[in-house]
């Protein structure tokens, strides 16, 4: 076992984490309105929500994910959290100020808000499904089965080095934006929330219709 080898693992986790999407939309408006410790919560929960699927691909129970009725309440579950996040976002993004001594999101509730979003995503379980499954199956014909629960270790590893430089991202760019530009960031990250709601309502109506 090479440290290249699980540096390279750890480069991985990092690159899987980094897509926008609805999660890294919710971190950013979090962290702009409340500051490191909510945006690195939110991502928190979203490694967790991760963490659950690496597991139940790693132990190969994802087979009830082919139940019709299972994936359409993921589908429609999912696209109520995203608008609803999206739609609070919106209507509360000049109810913020730069006084630290306003009150602030929950933590608890930001964790939540990750979580969530990870774990009743469609998307979220295909993309695992289709990365990690693959993942694992091209490293135990490379490198056999003896190291796979370290080399899926690195990639966790690497979702938290991306949960952390994000969450000090946004609340470093905060310091730095004045009041118009956040109103602005948290509008524009409440419509990605609510587009991507939209798009999971959709599809779940769609699986509904004969």
């Amino acid at each position: 076992m090479s440290v290249n080898l699980l540096v390279s693992y750890i480069f991985l986790g990092i690159t899987l984490a980094a897509p926008i999407g609805p999660v890294n939309s919710a971190r950013l408006d979090k962290g702009i309105k409340n500051g490191f410790w909510h945006a690195w919560i939110v991502g928190t929960g979203s490694m967790i929500a991760d963490g659950i699927f690496m597991i139940m691909i790693y132990l190969g129970l994802v087979n009830f994910l082919d139940i019709p009725i299972i994936q359409i309440f993921l589908w429609l579950f999912g696209g109520f959290v995203l608008i609803y996040s999206g739609v609070e976002s919106i209507l509360g993004a000049n109810k913020f100020s730069f006084d630290n001594r306003r009150q602030k999101d929950s933590l608890f509730r930001c964790f939540l808000t990750g979580f969530i979003m990870s774990i009743t995503s469609p998307l979220s379980i295909l993309f695992w499904l289709g990365i990690y499954g693959s993942i694992l199956a091209k490293t135990a014909s490379s490198y056999g089965t003896g190291h796979l629960l370290v080399y899926s270790s690195m990639i966790f590893l690497g979702l938290a080095v991306w949960d952390i430089l994000v969450a000090a991202l946004t609340s470093g760019l905060r310091n730095y934006l004045n009041y118009k530009s956040l109103i602005i960031v948290s509008v524009l990250s409440g419509l990605s929330l609510i587009g991507f709601g939209l798009y999971f309502g959709y599809q779940g109506i769609q699986a509904l219709l004969p």
